[in-house]
């Protein structure tokens, strides 16, 4: 599988920009970034272990579910066959990190950005809005297709997403929020 292939159906373009503003050029940290969506068995976990990999020591990338179901085994399938290493991944509570501060929150799904609770410690939130593979049904080939395809999706976004973040990272002596 080449991940970046792919239709990007992302919305939201604009960020919704927290009290902390632009940041000023300077020291600097990871950017941190929470990724959520419903279940956080799939795209949330796609999301994260992309920009971990792609990202590198630049990012801090963690997911959550506002009703986590665990990891779906294809979301571990297709990320091994990319070659993106998920050892360790596991379903969290979007409450675990609600008193954290992040760079970005990012919603992957719709149904979760209308759950999601507030983080007031979010400097932008942005949703980009992606299929649910684990809802595909079909033969298993079909499934595994789907999964396939979003994880396509998500790593264009994500490609996409990481120099924005960088020309906008906070200096290190700065709190995301």
């Amino acid at each position: 599988m080449t991940l970046g292939t792919g239709r990007v159906r992302a919305s939201g373009a604009e960020p919704t920009r927290g009290p902390v503003g632009r940041p000023e050029r300077g020291a600097e940290r990871p950017i941190r970034v929470l990724f959520i969506c419903t279940g956080n068995s799939a795209r949330s976990q796609m999301a994260e272990a992309l920009l971990r990999q792609l990202g590198g020591p630049a990012f801090e990338a963690f997911s959550a579910g506002t009703e986590p179901k665990g990891v779906h085994p294809l979301t571990l399938r297709v990320l091994a066959a990319a070659g993106i290493d998920a050892r360790g991944a596991r379903s969290k509570p979007v409450t675990e990190f609600i008193e954290q501060s992040f760079d970005y929150v990012v919603t992957v799904c719709d149904q979760a950005r209308e759950s999601c609770p507030v983080f007031t410690g979010a400097r932008v939130s942005l949703h980009w809005g992606f299929e649910d593979p684990a809802a595909a049904t079909g033969t298993e080939e079909e499934r595994l297709a789907v999964f396939e395809r979003v994880l396509g999706e998500i790593a264009e976004r994500v490609r996409a997403f990481i120099p924005d973040a960088l020309r906008e990272r906070v200096p290190a002596g700065r709190q995301a929020g």
